[in-house]
């Protein structure tokens, strides 16, 4: 008797225990969190490039050295190394007096090669600023863009900055453009290397003095000489006039007294 109550009671317990009713509620899933919309990074700014050519056309006077470069294409080697934002470039840029200063034939009997590479000589694969000259003075010779043996020596004499080829030792003259990656520094003298010239190339001949105002006006030695003698002579004549006309006189006045007597 006692399991029979046993086995209902577990029984009413189960069902009691399954009822809906009872059972208990699970709790309700959280609503979904809906997130703003990522925003999309800015592009990042393309990087400012020098432009070489248009720069050297109105910083001064580099026609001629511009001429060079665009001649021999040069400009493109030295636009692509400015454009390498991690080396840079540095440029030693000669004025156009210091090709007048020079023979014509100086360049004009160059081939294309040596033009080429003489443009090449004024130039290193690097930026340096002129800070950092007085440490690269220490390294001499320094390696240029035309390689191999064409090299230059700097010097720092308090801060006065010279370039040393063979034939030509110009100071630095004037900044003109130094932010990394393009250093641009005007010289007086064009960078000879004795690789393209075995001697000292011939100056130009000095320009004819230009006649002083009222030169012409003056009147010149070798004039004012025969201007002398003319009127030395035309005083000498006047007075043998006046001698001649006294002595024809006296001879008529002695005519005539002689007619009286």
């Amino acid at each position: 008797m006692e399991l029979k109550v046993a086995i209902f009671t577990t029984a009413v317990l189960a069902a009691l225990l399954s009822s809906p009713a009872l059972a208990q509620k699970s709790p309700p899933a959280p609503a979904p969190v809906s997130l703003p919309p990522t925003a999309t990074p800015a592009p990042a700014p393309a990087p400012h490039y020098v432009d070489l050519a248009q720069l050297l056309s109105v910083a001064g006077p580099f026609h001629t050295f511009l001429n060079y470069l665009e001649k021999t294409n040069v400009i493109e080697t030295f636009q692509s190394q400015a454009n390498n934002t991690e080396q840079g470039i540095t440029i030693f840029v000669p004025k156009d007096s210091a090709f007048a200063a020079l023979k014509k034939s100086t360049f004009s009997n160059l081939t294309d090669d040596q033009l080429k590479t003489l443009l090449l000589y004024h130039a290193f694969p690097k930026f340096y600023s002129l800070s950092q000259f007085r440490n690269l003075s220490s390294l001499n010779p320094v390696s240029t863009f035309a390689g191999g043996p064409y090299t230059l020596n700097l010097t720092d004499d308090m801060g006065t900055i010279s370039v040393k080829s063979m034939w030509s030792k110009p100071k630095i003259a004037s900044s003109v453009y130094a932010t990394d990656p393009v250093a641009i520094y005007a010289i007086n003298n064009v960078l000879m290397p004795m690789q393209i010239f075995t001697k000292d190339p011939p100056l130009a001949p000095a320009p004819a003095p230009a006649p002083e105002p009222g030169a012409s006006d003056a009147p010149s030695p070798a004039a004012g000489k025969a201007s002398g003698l003319k009127g030395k002579a035309d005083s000498t004549n006047a007075a043998h006039d006046a001698g001649v006309g006294v002595a024809n006189c006296l001879a008529l006045a002695a005519a005539a007294c002689l007619m009286l007597l």
